[in-house]
């Protein structure tokens, strides 16, 4: 019919600003995928091996056997209790995968951060889109009460003269 701008739109000229950025930007569609370095797949190949059921079954197993074997002296005591020496590789193991999995969450908070950003962007567009459909929709609307109107009136002056005389009849007989 007519353009949008004909409408009774009740977006404020930020609103509309806003939507026509987002309409030029397209947020609906996926960004391309940026490549992992090197070190960024190393610290989500960690974080992902050191935080499975698979790696603390295995842990679990290691440090019982280092455990049994120096607890009961079979072989020669390389650890004899309290364990400094396991201590000391827990340590290390922790010291160590505790940065590097700390920098596949910050990665992975970074990557999160900008998919809610999107999302955000995405619900924005919606919002104002569906606000410009209800207003077009009122229009519309109010466009056809204004084309009822013009018909009953139309119709009201065609009648008239015989509505008139109607009314006039009765009004004697009454």
């Amino acid at each position: 019919m007519t353009d949008e701008h004909s409408y009774k739109v009740h977006l404020s000229a930020e609103d509309h600003e806003r939507l026509r950025k987002l309409r030029g930007e397209r947020p609906a569609r996926v960004a391309p995928k940026h490549p992992l370095t090197r070190g960024a797949s190393i610290a989500d190949w960690v974080a992902k091996t050191v935080g499975s059921w698979h790696f603390i079954i295995i842990q679990s197993i290691i440090l019982g056997i280092w455990i049994i074997l120096n607890g009961l002296a079979f072989i020669q005591h390389w650890d004899p209790y309290p364990f400094i020496l396991l201590n000391l590789v827990l340590s290390f193991q922790a010291a160590y995968a505790a940065p590097i999995i700390m920098m596949s969450q910050n990665r992975q908070s970074d990557i999160d951060r900008r998919h809610a950003e999107h999302d955000y962007r995405i619900n924005v567009k919606a919002e104002l889109e569906i606000e410009l459909l209800h207003n077009k929709i009122d229009a519309l609307r109010e466009q056809e009460i204004l084309k009822l109107i013009s018909i009953i009136q139309r119709l009201f002056a065609h009648l008239a003269p015989e509505l008139v005389a109607t009314i006039e009849a009765e009004g004697r007989v009454g």
